[in-house]
């Protein structure tokens, strides 16, 4: 049976509480009585005895079916509650069961998927969100990430991974998160970064990225797999892991804050998007290629170059390389690189490519 069977409508409930108060001071479901006594139809008055019996909140003497009592209603409840609080038990009984019974089975999973203990391959989509969820348990100190594509995800992975981040926040864990500047445009990805951003979350934006990247603790890193499927490559090797990690604080060091998406922030990211499609036109890419370095759609790509192409006056890519050198503008993308340069081999590693 299910609970909406039983527990009162509340199309009804003014009625029910009318003839509920009644038996409850005369103690009879006398429906000529009960009638008169409230106002009510006598055929309302029947249903809602029904309705209070199912209910549990009358009781009907079983010597006079005349004599009835009002059940006080959180026993009424405890006896409707009783029998789902025992099917709950039940299922959680099953459940763990079933955990332990598959459980076996995962060192045989682990021992043939891996390739060595530093190296592991997730083929399915399924298997990857299960370990990125098991790592979000795991960890005890920072997570960081890097989320090309201007931070468009499936609706469902997102909602997963604001569920993960706010836990881990609320944790007092560190998470850091790049996104090429296109996120700041995208509605989703401003709504992922104000949830997550009150809590403690950190943001920032390139015009290029090296990557996908998501790092726990610095000893554990998710990569993406070559044949670009929903699969991933686990990474705990120790080295590998701090030269992922090495790469994402240097392109997080010349990233720009979400905090600065307003006003002139908005602007020079703006600039920095055009000036990017400038050099990388004059640079011979396809329309396809610029799209995926920016992380924005192939249409939106092929807007920004017609209207490059237009305020340059060019009819080809040669002659709007032409026309960028002359007006400087491609000196500006090479000086902008150089900067870049410098600050990540400061520390003598190599910068992200």
């Amino acid at each position: 049976m299910q609970t909406s069977d039983v527990v009162p409508d509340p199309k009804n409930a003014d009625v029910d509480i009318d003839v509920y108060g009644w038996v409850l001071e005369h103690r009879t479901v006398d429906v000529d009585a009960v009638a008169a006594g409230t106002g009510r139809d006598p055929d309302e008055v029947r249903g809602s005895v029904a309705r209070l019996r199912a209910s549990r909140l009358l009781h009907v003497s079983p010597v006079d079916p005349s004599v009835a009592f009002a059940v006080a209603p959180d026993t009424a409840a405890e006896q409707l509650v009783a029998p789902l609080e025992a099917q709950i038990r039940d299922q959680q009984r099953e459940i763990s069961g079933i955990r332990e019974d598959l459980g076996r089975f995962l060192p045989h999973y682990l021992g043939r998927r891996s390739t060595g203990e530093s190296l592991e391959v997730l083929e399915s989509l399924e298997d990857v969100r299960g370990a990125l969820n098991r790592a979000s348990l795991n960890c005890t100190t920072e997570m960081l990430s890097s989320q090309p594509g201007g931070g468009s995800r499936v609706p469902e992975a997102m909602q997963e991974a604001l569920r993960r981040d706010e836990t881990m926040l609320q944790r007092g864990i560190s998470i850091r998160t790049l996104y090429h500047h296109t996120a700041r445009f995208n509605g989703p990805s401003q709504a992922y970064v104000a949830a997550t951003s009150v809590l403690g979350a950190q943001y920032r934006t390139a015009h290029e990225l090296f990557g996908r990247l998501i790092a726990f603790d610095r000893e554990l890193a998710f990569i993406p797999v070559a044949d670009g499927s929903w699969g991933a490559v686990v990474i705990r090797e120790p080295s590998t892991v701090a030269y992922l990690c090495n790469i994402f604080d240097q392109t997080w060091d010349l990233a720009s804050p979400v905090s600065a998406a307003a006003g002139p922030g908005l602007e020079e990211v703006a600039r920095e998007i055009h000036e990017t499609i400038i050099r990388l036109l004059a640079a011979g890419l396809k329309d396809e290629a610029i799209a995926r370095r920016l992380g924005m759609s192939l249409r939106t790509a092929r807007r920004h170059i017609a209207d490059i192409m237009q305020e340059l006056g060019a009819g080809s890519r040669f002659q709007a390389g032409v026309a960028a050198a002359a007006r400087g503008l491609l000196d500006r993308g090479a000086e902008a690189e150089q900067a870049a340069e410098a600050v990540a081999g400061a520390d003598g590693t190599v910068a992200p490519s």
